[in-house]
């Protein structure tokens, strides 16, 4: 067997494993085990520890394969017109990128404060988010107080909160981050 072949079929497995425990985190297991995770992707408990040291290992596969997901939806021009239009467009945009992400984010934040990758990647995310608002609202909108709430507003924060706390519809929280917006900049 050649080291390309390996080199393949080891790429091959930590894929598996990735998208097992993204599995797992959309299913609800919060912190599945490496027995549960090596069982859904089909491969051996010590596969997983020998293709991944630790679990920033597993969450840095999981955030490419998101990444390549999600980046396409957020790269892609706005269709609206106006700042208002594209503020909304902002919203159902970022509604989709939320559902997928709520479960495995909410378990990459519970992680967060012990793991140098999670925290340098929710700054990142967190960065872009702020950069995409900004570059929607007219320059009035995009600085001080009013660019701190509308921030907030459009979180992933407030979107788990709406999602999970206050157990809204899709439907429901886009709504009430509508009203939340409007409110805002009216």
């Amino acid at each position: 067997m050649t080291a390309d072949g390996r080199r393949q079929r080891s790429d091959a497995s930590r894929r598996k494993i990735a998208l097992a425990m993204l599995d797992l985190l959309r299913e609800g297991e919060a912190d599945p085990s490496a027995d549960l995770v090596a069982e859904r992707a089909g491969v051996g408990r010590r596969t997983v520890f020998r293709l991944f040291s630790d679990m920033d290992g597993v969450f840095r596969e999981m955030h490419a394969i998101m990444a390549s997901r999600l980046t396409p939806e957020f790269a892609r021009s706005f269709v609206a017109n106006t700042w208002r239009e594209r503020l909304d467009e902002l919203v159902e945009r970022r509604a989709k990128a939320f559902e997928q992400m709520l479960p495995i984010k909410t378990a990459a934040d519970a992680r967060r404060y012990t793991s140098n990758f999670l925290r340098t990647e929710h700054k990142k995310i967190t960065r872009l988010q702020r950069e995409a608002l900004i570059a929607v609202l007219p320059a009035n909108l995009a600085k001080g107080d009013m660019l701190e709430a509308l921030d907030l507003a459009m979180s992933f924060e407030t979107w788990r909160r709406l999602r999970y706390e206050q157990e809204l519809s899709i439907k429901q929280a886009q709504a009430v981050l509508r009203r939340i917006l409007g409110a805002l900049v009216d």
